[in-house]
């Protein structure tokens, strides 16, 4: 059984953010062996894919959020298996909206201002790239998608790296803090492409939601200050990257 569970773990990642870890991995070896500096170089998110047809560059983004919420999808089908009240045991659900939206709001504010920090800090010592987080074209959906796509990496990145895996490698027989690190470290493997700054600050992350969620056994409050923390990043990008040159 524990090396069942492990096997799964491991093929769940395989098709979702541990892929992505090590399309990261090899991202910051080609950024750190180029001539130009990490702090000069930079990292872009949110793209369109054709800026010249709006209506294909929205199906396009609606696609991308759609398909990258499977590996959800398939890490609660398969917790549903041994237990049929998932995802509500891992607190993926909306029983406690209130307490959810306030944890998570509070979350977010204690989270955000020093990734900041350390974001400015890496950039200005040339350990991160500068990351352009929204680069979609101007359209009347632009800011909808933004807020969507803020979502989807709230969600994936949260049932899969800390509802599903916790119960998975605890039932494999690992420790919490082994679990909580495990999972921190690949959280911060697959932000390398933006740098030591990125990695550095989704590791701490990591692991403060890894350690909340062993208290509290909700995921939602995770979702929650996630979803603000990139709402507040490819919005706020998107609006002021014309105003501020620093950005």
């Amino acid at each position: 059984m524990r090396r069942r569970h492990l096997t799964e773990t491991w093929l769940v990642l395989g098709v979702s953010l541990g892929a992505s870890a090590i399309w990261s991995l090899l991202r910051i070896v080609d950024r750190l062996t180029r001539a130009e500096p990490l702090g000069r170089q930079t990292s872009a998110m949110n793209s369109s894919v054709t800026p010249d047809r709006p209506w294909l560059d929205l199906t396009y983004q609606l696609v991308g959020i759609a398909v990258a919420l499977v590996p959800v999808l398939l890490a609660v089908h398969l917790l549903r298996r041994d237990d049929p009240d998932e995802p509500h045991t891992m607190g993926f659900d909306l029983r406690r909206p209130m307490h959810d939206l306030l944890r998570g709001a509070g979350l977010a504010a204690l989270i955000g201002l020093p990734g900041l920090a350390l974001y400015a800090a890496a950039k200005a010592l040339d350990l991160n790239t500068t990351v352009s987080a929204a680069n979609l074209a101007a359209a009347w959906w632009t800011i909808p998608v933004l807020v969507l796509a803020a979502a989807q990496n709230a969600v994936l990145e949260e049932v899969v790296m800390v509802g599903y895996l916790f119960r998975r490698w605890g039932e494999a027989g690992w420790g919490t803090w082994r679990v909580i690190v495990t999972s921190a470290v690949i959280r911060g493997c697959y932000h390398l492409y933006q740098g030591f700054g990125g990695f550095v600050g989704n590791l701490v992350m990591g692991a403060a939601f890894g350690w909340l969620y062993t208290r509290t056994r909700r995921v939602m409050p995770l979702v929650v200050a996630h979803t603000v923390l990139d709402v507040v990043a490819f919005v706020g990008y998107a609006l002021l990257k014309d105003h501020l040159s620093w950005l």
